[in-house]
């Protein structure tokens, strides 16, 4: 006996399918009623022989608003007094730079880059620097001698 070609869609543990089709077909899910988080499709495809396949896909809904943490990371081991700023700001509601903008530390790749440039800059203006022709025979700028009292 021959079952016809189905495609079975369930949602995270449930035992119902949430859709039942025919293949092929393009499905579409309102994804508002479901909790932002990690959610689970299984879909299971029963070709004519009786034969079964499975797929597990992993996806994760976020309709509420983004939620940002400056100061902590996820699996981060801690001790004292833990500082650290939360944020929220959903795609609906008007723009508020003061609330759209999350604050965080600068990174230390900055700082070193920043240090970097001020070395630099001061090695070539102590190094290659030409001063002005007015100024080139005083006793500030004359270059290989040192200024004696």
């Amino acid at each position: 006996m021959t079952e016809e070609s189905r495609i079975r869609i369930y949602l995270d543990d449930g035992v119902e399918p949430i859709a039942d089709y025919e293949p092929p077909v393009a499905v579409r899910l309102n994804t508002h009623g479901l909790t932002d988080g990690k959610h689970l499709f299984r879909i299971e495809a029963h070709d004519r022989s009786g034969h079964i396949g499975m797929r597990e896909l992993p996806f994760q809904v976020r309709n509420g608003p983004g939620i940002t943490v400056s100061g902590i990371r996820a699996d981060a081991i801690v001790h004292g007094d833990l500082n650290f700023t939360v944020n929220a700001f959903g795609a609906e509601e008007p723009f508020e730079p003061r609330r759209a903008e999350s604050p965080s530390p600068i990174p230390v790749w900055v700082w070193v880059l920043s240090l970097a440039i001020v070395a630099w800059s001061a090695w070539y203006a102590a190094v290659l620097w030409k001063p002005p022709p007015a100024f080139a025979n005083t006793p500030t700028y004359v270059q290989g001698t040192m200024w004696q009292h």
